[in-house]
């Protein structure tokens, strides 16, 4: 299919690359506080918005907002999902992803527990991870505190958040953690070697570049990018097996999309229930533009679909 209309107006709003490349972490920080909610679309009604305190595993206070879907009555167990924003790990807040966080609420029907995780380049991998981690853990702990149901509480994130929703399934199993009922991978990054068909197809002028994906893969990993194991990178994972079923949504415009699909075609090859689909017309962080391009509400409809199938 060919690149959306609305989508393909957008980027020609966009400034060249040689600009981004020019500016500093903090500085794309910054600008992404201000430029992506109003990419977003209204703001929905919910039932509740509620903000909770998480201590991390070295004391830190991880901040977590819940949302409970339009509709829900207090004391009806609903299915969990505690979700990772993106953003390269060094960008991005609760305060960002507020508007696509009730969007995801209403559309699954889901309680969704979104984690304020610590930014790279100050807090490298581990700490993100061990945050998303503790904020798991605290999850299924509180469930009947939550109206979730313990035994449908599922994680996920979209692009670096999607990383850190693969690792934190990887973790669970390994540490024999809280047990996940499902994963919702949302154009998730998971490898560093940016040699796939999708990078040089899609590496320029889609929005996320391949310089940026290089650029966010440092911030996280600083000088152990080649080194690093498959709790940062799960694509490098050794052994798939026994992880939650997963949901594995890529774009078709995006460079990570092939990373994505291939490692469903992993999951799949380990004997972990999968669906993997990829999104037409649609470029990465397709969540940020639901008020700017319709047809990005595809994410949630087959977001919403896949789960209610898995739950």
């Amino acid at each position: 299919m060919s690149l959306d209309p609305d989508i393909a107006r957008f980027l020609s709003t966009l400034p060249p690359p040689a600009v981004v490349a020019g500016l500093t972490l903090q500085e794309i920080r910054a600008i992404s506080e201000e430029a992506l909610p109003p990419l977003q679309g209204p703001l929905e009604d919910v039932a509740q918005v509620r903000p909770f305190n998480v201590t991390g595993h070295d004391g830190h206070a991880i901040a977590v907002r819940a949302y409970w879907p339009a509709g829900h009555q207090p004391g009806q167990a609903r299915p969990g999902l505690l979700f990772a924003h993106g953003g390269g790990w060094f960008q991005c807040s609760l305060a960002v992803y507020d508007r696509p966080c009730r969007a995801l609420a209403n559309a699954t029907g889901c309680v969704v527990l979104a984690v304020d995780y610590r930014l790279a380049p100050e807090h490298r991998f581990p700490i993100p991870l061990e945050d998303v981690y503790a904020a798991l853990c605290w999850s299924h702990a509180e469930a009947a505190a939550l109206d979730i149901d313990p035994t449908r509480l599922m994680v996920g994130g979209d692009s670096a958040g999607g990383n850190l929703a693969a690792a934190v399934a990887l973790l669970a199993r390994d540490r024999h953690g809280p047990p996940i009922h499902h994963q919702l991978l949302l154009y998730p990054a998971l490898d560093t070697a940016i040699d796939t068909d999708s990078h040089r197809q899609f590496g320029e002028g889609y929005y996320l570049s391949t310089a940026l994906m290089q650029r966010c893969w440092d911030a996280y990993l600083g000088g152990g990018l080649a080194h690093a194991d498959g709790l940062a990178v799960p694509a490098r994972a050794p052994d798939l097996r026994g992880l939650p079923p997963a949901t594995v949504l890529v774009c078709e415009y995006d460079p990570l999309r092939d990373e994505g699909e291939q490692y469903a075609s992993r999951l799949e090859q380990a004997g972990v229930a999968v669906q993997c689909e990829r999104l037409p017309g649609m470029v990465h962080a397709c969540l940020h533009l639901l008020g700017t391009a319709p047809a990005s509400r595809a994410l949630l409809v087959r977001s919403a679909t896949l789960l209610a199938a898995a739950i």
